[in-house]
C-alpha cells in the first residue's frame, strides 16, 4: 500500500490525507503499481463522464475529461512531451538536445506539439463509439503508465541527475513483469482481444521510441519518460477508435 500511494502522489497532484516514506530506490520500486494508479485515473475519468455526460454533448464532455486528465496529473507528461519538442527543434549535438530539454521554458515548437497533442487526443476520445467509452477511459491512461515503466526499466541514465535517473536506479526486472502483467489482465478484461492487440501495439511503438533515445542520447530523461507516455496515450485512443469502430463486442 505505501508503494500505491507513493506511485499516486508522484503521478498526481492529488493531496493524500498522510505522509508516505520514501525510502530510497523506493520510487523505482513503486513503478510496478503504475498502471494501477493510472486505472485509478480512468476511474476518475469514468466516474465524471457518468456525472457529466447526460447533462451535456458529448464533445463538450470529452473536452473536459481530457482536461480533467491534464489538472490531476499537474500536466507532469505534457511537460516532457513540450521539452522533446524543443529538443527535436534544436537539430543540436547531443549535449544541446539535453540542454533544451533542460530548460524550463516552453519553445514554441513544444507549444505546437502541445497543442497538436491535446486536439488528436480530444478528437481521438471523441472518435471513440459510446458503448465502449468508458472502458476505453479505464484503458488508456493505464497502458501509458505502464509505457513509463517499459521506458525506464533497462534503461541507461542519459543524465546523472533528475526525476529519470531516480527511478531508473531503483527499477528492475520484478517491477517491470508486475506491471506488464496487471495491463495485461486490464487490457483484456476492459476491452478484450482489442486490448491486447492494442497493448502489443503501444509496447513495440515504445520499444522502438526507447531505442531511438539511446541511439540519440546515450539514454533515458524523465522528459522522455513523460513524452513516452503522452504518445501512449494518444496512440492508444487512435489504435482503439479504429478497432472498436468495427464493431466488435465491447466488454465493460
Amino acid at each position: 500500500m505505501r508503494l500505491f500511494l507513493l506511485a499516486f502522489q508522484f503521478l498526481t497532484i492529488i493531496p493524500l490525507p498522510l505522509t508516505v516514506r520514501c525510502e530510497e530506490e523506493d520510487l523505482g520500486r513503486s513503478m510496478s503499481l503504475f498502471p494501477l494508479v493510472g486505472l485509478a485515473l480512468g476511474a476518475l475519468l469514468a466516474g465524471a463522464d457518468y456525472l457529466v455526460a447526460p447533462l451535456l454533448p458529448r464533445a463538450l464532455v470529452d473536452l473536459i475529461l481530457i482536461a480533467l486528465l491534464a489538472l490531476v496529473t499537474g500536466a507532469l507528461h505534457l511537460d516532457g512531451l513540450a521539452d522533446v519538442c524543443d529538443g527535436l527543434a534544436a537539430r543540436g549535438s547531443r549535449e544541446r538536445f539535453l540542454e533544451v530539454m533542460k530548460d524550463s521554458r516552453v519553445g514554441a515548437v513544444g507549444a505546437v506539439g502541445l497543442v497538436l497533442a491535446l486536439g488528436i487526443k480530444y478528437q481521438a476520445l471523441l472518435a471513440v463509439p459510446p458503448p465502449y467509452k468508458r472502458a476505453v477511459l479505464l484503458f488508456f491512461p493505464l497502458v501509458a503508465r505502464f509505457a513509463q515503466v517499459q521506458m525506464t526499466v533497462g534503461a541507461t541514465r542519459a543524465r546523472k541527475d533528475g526525476l529519470g535517473a531516480a527511478f531508473i536506479g531503483g527499477a528492475g526486472l520484478p517491477q517491470f513483469l508486475i506491471a506488464y502483467s496487471t495491463t495485461l489482465v486490464a487490457a483484456y478484461l476492459l476491452l478484450g482481444m482489442n486490448g491486447l492487440y492494442c497493448t502489443l501495439a503501444l509496447y513495440l511503438f515504445t520499444w522502438r521510441f526507447k531505442a531511438w533515445a539511446h541511439n540519440r542520447l546515450g539514454g533515458v530523461t524523465g522528459d522522455l519518460i513523460g513524452c513516452a507516455s503522452e504518445l501512449n496515450e494518444i496512440l492508444s485512443l487512435i489504435v482503439l477508435a479504429a478497432l472498436v469502430g468495427r464493431g466488435s463486442q465491447a466488454f465493460f
